[in-house]
């Protein structure tokens, strides 16, 4: 028993306290900082091309702190195997529940696990230049505007006069138009969804519906969320 003890000991000395002492606080206050400036990079690339309806701090927030903290975890279970393994045995448990809303904000998760990943293994080239590559493709990607995107129009009239008013104006107006549904109710009027594909980015015509007699109400919405009307 005291020959098991004894050896367990050395072993812990050996393999971790031994690596305690060659511990670099330069190399980490280097590691962290360069996380931190790639993590605000990753944050304010998300900002930009942020295209939902409500705009979530917290979330951009949490991007810039998984960047400094993967780093930190990184360079800790990559000075010793003892510590690599009950860090993998600890993060096996982990469990995140959070619902992700939009695809893209799982590529923004992946981007801050990655370049922490990498500055933790102390490529801080390849994190620097990786960064810089994937935030120029997201800004040129996701804030490009594409006049084939789908929109959905709801219009409010009273009946069949301004319905058919409204929807020969549409058909002039817009590429493409598909009646996706139509509700009728007695003293209301009628209600019509309809998926259009817009010629150009101009959403005047919406106005222009609008201003038909008998119409009380036009908007437009887009797919991804966004409020045009």
């Amino acid at each position: 028993m005291n020959n098991e003890q004894l050896n367990f000991n050395d072993i812990f000395k050996s393999n971790f306290l031994d690596k305690v002492t060659s511990f670099s606080i330069l190399d980490t206050a280097v590691a962290l900082s360069l996380a931190f400036i790639l993590g605000l990079f990753i944050f304010m690339v998300y900002k930009k091309t942020f295209k939902g309806v409500m705009y979530s701090v917290s979330f951009g927030v949490s991007l810039l702190s998984m960047t400094l903290i993967t780093t930190l975890i990184i360079m800790a279970i990559s000075s010793n195997v003892i510590l690599s393994l009950g860090m993998v045995g600890a993060l096996s448990i982990v469990r995140f529940r959070s619902a992700i809303k939009e695809p893209i904000d799982i590529a923004f998760l992946f981007w801050a696990i990655s370049s922490g990943i990498v500055l933790g293994a102390g490529l801080i080239p390849l994190a620097v230049f990786g960064s810089l590559f994937i935030g120029v493709i997201m800004l040129v990607f996701v804030n490009k505007k594409s006049t084939d995107n789908p929109y959905i129009l709801v219009i409010k009239c009273d009946g069949d006069d301004s319905e058919n008013a409204a929807m020969k104006y549409i058909q002039s107006s817009v590429k493409k138009h598909v009646v996706k549904s139509k509700t009728v109710a007695a003293g209301s009027g009628v209600e019509l969804t309809v998926e259009i594909r817009l010629k150009d980015m101009s959403t005047k015509f919406v106005n222009e519906i609008s201003a038909i007699m008998g119409v009380n109400s036009a908007v437009l919405v887009s797919y991804n969320g966004e409020y045009l009307s």
